[in-house]
């Protein structure tokens, strides 16, 4: 029995005892109520077309900034309870410098923001973060997770892919240049049909092979390896853009959305001949450089298993009854969800023929991105909403669907429907433009309250889904670590070009090397992600270990003494307001002055009994290292 077989043939015995148990719903195709109890329809909430309303009317408009926070502010008078003031400048700044940048603000910075006193101060500081080349470098890591994005095969052999970075640097130049969210999706299904001449087109096609892929493969695996390559293609595409699990289909009929395994293997006939390669291409300075794309009709990447025949595509896409290559049934051509097309319907609008004398690829993935995109009749509505939600998510720590990649049955339903609809229409509206939604989001006063606590209200929403504070967040891995770099005058700015995977390299953390075998231990303490799967939402874990390294590990250390370098020829007690200011964008209280200058000063003595030379400086990198470690530092309010 073949390793496919053997998982279906388990899988379905888990379902038949989940069903026998009462476990798990027979449901029905037309079940519109989404609740689980079956399968949803049409009419579930996130296939339904865009329903835009009028923000409520509410209590304490005076609160209210944008109409974001009357529809908050209505769900808050509903059950009772009202959201929390605005909160200090100096936290706005630090917020907001994280949320969009990854990096805190300087003391200046901090600083001149406290001291405006103009009415659009906030809204000036909005303009210069969102113009900051930083913001590419960060929210591509953001996407980078989505996209599964490694460097590396993965499995035995683990080759490296030098030449995927590329795909990194579209992201960051992407969301730098503001490129129009519908042109970012298909870009990356199908750069190279849309813009063939444009290298940053090119390089967005990485997106589909981004994925794991084995190189020790025997001749029986051959094509049960490339279905499982399409599947990871359309799976990806599926959670990206659509927040929906596709791949649920592959065995059989989703078990609890509208996609029958019909559908599936539709959609992955749009990559039948789609493969991974490297093309050279020129640069704007005219540079010649190899780019990892995935196309057709291109040179397929070198595979151990080459000569022995090796196909890397075959030239059809079947149906497989249960996912198994061994019962193939007809051949699948190119199709799109029923669901999200118009009723009685079919897809033919949406699909592109290749342009007059052009033979290289087909422009399946064109038409698929046509479709995605398509905000009249195909799934640009539920795009829209996805990619709201995950904007959303980041800002404010959890997303109005809490599910980032599952908008469908199994995953959470909106906290705040209206909400959400009307900020995927105004993205639309606004040529999807997402440095406008981010302004959008940011200019409110839901992201801009503080976050005093009480347990009266608390007591009402325990997880805080209705938003009536702003809860504390752990700094990720990279925002920690390149604060970390950044306070202590140790960041290097370069941007671009390939990665490494020197632990101690002094560049934003978004320029390590993704290899799936090698990943960064520093960085897997504070979840980084295994890069194998779309990640909608990372682990937010609390563990000893991320205290150990960061009183113990010699990069933390290192930091620590290229601070105290900042610091070292200022009198104590400067010396500790300083520190303050970089590292939590604000001046000790006299009770934390007096009792550092005391810290100091013991240090020095214990530094000078055990016969450390240079005992004040030491006292002082003690300092800095407990001012890196404190919970100030690694969350942001």
């Amino acid at each position: 029995m073949s390793h496919v077989r053997r998982r279906v043939t388990i899988a379905l015995r888990g379902i038949a005892v989940l069903v026998v148990l009462g476990l798990l719903p027979t449901g029905r195709a037309d079940d519109t109520t989404g609740s689980g109890a079956g399968v949803p329809g049409r009419e579930f909430w996130s296939f339904r077309p865009l329903e835009v309303t009028p923000p409520p009317d509410v209590a304490g408009v005076s609160w209210a900034r944008t109409p974001i926070d009357r529809f908050i502010l209505a769900a808050l008078d509903a059950r009772g309870i009202g959201p929390n003031p605005i909160a200090d400048r100096r936290t706005l700044i630090r917020r907001v410098s994280f949320s969009l940048l990854g990096l805190p603000p300087t003391p200046d910075e901090v600083e001149a923001f406290v001291a405006d006193p103009a009415p659009d101060a906030w809204s000036r500081l909005l303009d210069r973060l969102l113009a900051s080349p930083q913001l590419g470098e960060r929210w591509a890591r953001h996407w980078m997770d989505v996209a599964r994005f490694a460097e590396s095969h993965g499995y035995e052999q683990d080759y490296d892919r030098p030449h995927a970075y590329h795909y990194r640097d579209f992201l960051i130049r992407a969301f730098n240049a503001d490129l129009p969210y519908d042109r970012f999706v298909a870009l990356q299904l199908a750069g190279d049909e849309l813009a063939p001449g444009d290298p940053l087109a090119l390089a967005a096609t990485g997106f589909l092979g981004g994925g794991a892929f084995p190189t020790q493969l025997t001749e029986a695996e051959f094509e049960s390896a490339r279905y499982d390559e399409l599947d990871d293609m359309i799976s990806t595409t599926g959670g990206a853009f659509l927040g929906l699990t596709i791949g649920c289909a592959r065995c059989h009929d989703h078990k609890y959305d509208p996609i029958s395994s019909r559908e599936y293997y539709r959609l992955v006939s749009t990559f039948t001949t789609t493969i991974r390669s490297e093309v050279e291409v020129e640069t704007e300075t005219g540079e010649k450089t190899k780019v990892q794309v995935t196309a057709e009709g291109v040179k397929p990447t070198k595979h151990h298993a080459d000569g022995r025949g090796f196909p890397h595509f075959y030239d059809k896409t079947h149906f497989l009854e249960r996912g198994d290559v061994h019962q193939k049934g007809p051949e699948a051509t190119p199709g799109f969800l029923d669901v999200l097309l118009p009723l009685d319907d079919d897809d033919s609008r949406w699909q592109l023929a290749p342009p007059e004398g052009w033979d290289r690829t087909t422009f399946r993935r064109a038409s698929l991105a046509r479709w995605i995109t398509d905000t009249a009749d195909g799934a640009g509505h539920l795009a829209a909403r996805v990619i709201v939600n995950r904007i959303w998510h980041h800002h404010l720590g959890r997303g109005l669907v809490a599910t980032p990649n599952d908008f469908g049955a199994q995953g959470e339903r909106p906290s705040h429907p209206e909400l959400l609809d009307r900020l995927a229409a105004d993205l639309l509206e606004h040529r999807w433009s997402l440095k406008r939604m981010h302004r959008s989001i940011l200019t409110s006063a839901v992201f801009m309250q503080g976050g005093g606590f009480d347990e009266a209200r608390a007591s009402i929403d325990r997880e805080n889904m209705l938003l009536w504070r702003r809860a504390p967040r752990r700094l990720e891995a990279e925002a920690l670590r390149d604060s970390m770099l950044h306070v202590a005058g140790l960041l290097d700015t370069t941007m671009y070009g390939p990665g490494t995977l020197d632990a101690g390299m002094r560049r934003r953390s978004v320029y390590f090397f993704i290899k799936r075998s090698k990943l960064i231990p520093a960085m897997m303490l504070f979840d980084w992600p295994e890069h194998l799967v779309t990640i909608g939402r990372r682990s937010r874990t609390t563990t000893a270990s991320q205290a150990l390294m960061m009183l113990n590990g010699p990069e933390a250390r290192r930091c620590a003494e290229g601070l105290a370098g900042r610091l070292g020829a200022l009198p104590p007690e400067e010396a500790v307001t300083r520190g303050y200011a970089l590292a939590f964008g604000r001046p000790p209280t006299a009770p934390e002055l007096r009792l550092t200058t005391e810290f100091l000063e013991r240090q020095r003595a214990i530094h000078e009994r055990a016969g450390g030379a240079d005992a004040a400086r030491l006292a002082l990198v003690d300092f800095c290292q407990s001012l890196l470690g404190a919970n100030e530092f690694i969350y942001v309010d």
